[in-house]
């Protein structure tokens, strides 16, 4: 096992991960209800591919970070981990930045895809919506070698995240036809 990086302080921790889970909560909903018209000089949903790009990249690291772990490879875990962190915060400053500059766009799909869609779309945003704290709690484990705390919570994490991640991918792909409707 890797030592700790950081100092252990549980209320210090609380805090600050509360108040970043509920900035870039309050962020992303007051930002949703924004639309910016300016001309930018490019297509705004090229945001939109960059997040499913990121989301991609994200959801193969999450992969590979599980199986350094279970390689007891847990320096490389550690890095690639810290990767898809930085790559998760790039695509939240993407994410806002399409969403400030494109708008809405209505999924224009018909049929049995269309409730897919939504129940895809409504499980992503909700379990989104909740997964920055257990990430950022996960990773203040590690950083502090509390192994047994970060394992149990890595456990519930994980699952969530590279849910996250992979339909964020399945979102873009389906809701991208419509983008030149918008």
């Amino acid at each position: 096992m890797l030592p700790a990086l950081i100092e252990k302080n549980d209320k210090q921790a609380r805090i600050l991960i509360g108040i970043v889970s509920v900035v870039v909560f309050a962020a992303v909903v007051m930002l949703g209800r924004v639309e910016l018209k300016v001309d930018l000089g490019f297509d705004v949903h090229l945001f939109a591919k960059i997040n499913a790009v990121i989301n991609s990249m994200v959801t193969v690291l999450l992969v590979a970070g599980l199986v350094a772990v279970k390689q007891r490879k847990y320096s490389l875990h550690k890095k690639i981990m810290l990767t898809a962190m930085v790559l998760s915060a790039l695509f939240l400053v993407s994410y806002i930045g399409h969403h400030l500059f494109a708008g809405d766009t209505k999924f224009g799909g018909q049929g049995l895809i269309r409730p897919v869609y939504y129940f895809i779309l409504i499980t992503h945003i909700i379990l989104a919506a909740i997964i920055l704290p257990f990430i950022l709690f996960t990773a203040y484990r590690a950083l502090t070698a509390e192994w047994l705390a970060h394992r149990k919570l890595a456990r519930i994490t994980w699952p969530i995240w590279f849910y996250v991640a992979l339909t964020g991918v399945i979102v873009y792909l389906m809701i991208s036809p419509y983008y030149a409707n918008a």
